[in-house]
Order: C-alpha cells, then structure tokens, then sequence
C-alpha cells in the first residue's frame, strides 16, 4: 500500500512540476514579449495580459497542491503546541480529514462554476472559451483534496492510535 502511495504521489509530484515549468516558461516568455512590443513597437498581443492572469491561476493551484504535499501550507497548529504530544497524531489526522472534506466541496463548487461558464458561452479570446482556462479551480481543489488523502492515509498506516494503548 505505502509503494502505491508514494508511487502516485511521485507520478503527481512529476506532473505538477513539469506543469508548472512550462507555465513559468510561457509566462515570462509572453510577459517579456508583451514589454518589448509595447516599448519598442507600441503594440501588444491583444489577449496577452488576459492570458497571463489566467497563468497566474493556474501556477497558484498547483502551487497549492505542491504546498500541501510538503505540509508548508498555511496553516494554524496552535491546538498542537497547547494539547499532549500524544494527541498530536489524532489531531493532524482529525486536520487531514476536514481539510479532505472542505477541499471535496470547494472542487464541487469549482464544478458548478464551471458548468454556469460553460453554459454561458463566454469566449477569453480568439473563439477560445474561458472556462479551458477555469478548468483548473475544480481540478486544483481536487488535487489539494488528493494531497490531503495521501497525508490522511499515509498517517493511518503510521497507525495514530498506538500511543493511546495502554499496558
């Protein structure tokens, strides 16, 4: 089980990474070609500037998922400086589990959003719609919740629980 873990979290890690270079690559490419056409030409790529905001949304998410995976998230762990150190396993398990919960619902309405854009029709540019770009809002939630699921079971192999046994 702790192979197939690490091997989907490895594949994941692979992807995000790699998805993001190319984001990065395309973003300072587009960003630099936008500053040269403007001062140098007075012209300017038309969607550029759209174009990258959507970018920028695209790098946050899997930032995001990035961040979880290596817990440097934000996050409020004072409950875990204040209760036992025994506790602490239980807590960040409990933690796993709500964020789980909040980041499932968050993709849902990251999907219904999705859906009014795709009934709406709305175009970004150039015939491309807009929501190819929003895509990511569902999927990046998703990912984050996957993160978390990855955490949660990976802490249950640890077994939380055994410090609570008593002899």
């Amino acid at each position: 089980m702790r192979t197939l873990l690490k091997k989907i979290d490895v594949s994941l890690t692979f992807f995000e990474n790699s998805l993001i270079v190319i984001i990065l690559g395309a973003m300072v490419l587009l960003a630099f070609l936008q500053v040269l056409l403007r001062n140098v030409f007075e012209t300017g790529i038309l969607w550029g500037d759209i174009f990258l905001r959507h970018l920028v949304l695209w790098v946050g998410f899997l930032g995001a998922s990035l961040a979880t995976r290596e817990e440097k998230h934000i996050s409020i762990d004072i409950l875990t400086r204040v209760i036992a150190k025994k506790f602490v396993p239980l807590v960040k398990l409990l933690v796993d589990a709500v964020a789980i919960i909040v980041s499932v619902w968050l993709a849902k309405a990251g999907y219904v959003f999705l859906k009014f854009e795709i009934e709406a029709n709305t175009i970004l540019f150039k015939n491309i719609p807009a929501w190819y770009f929003q895509l990511i809002i569902p999927v990046g939630f998703g990912l984050i919740g996957l993160r978390f699921l990855l955490k949660f079971i990976e802490q249950i192999l640890d077994n939380p629980f055994k410090y609570f046994k008593t002899n």
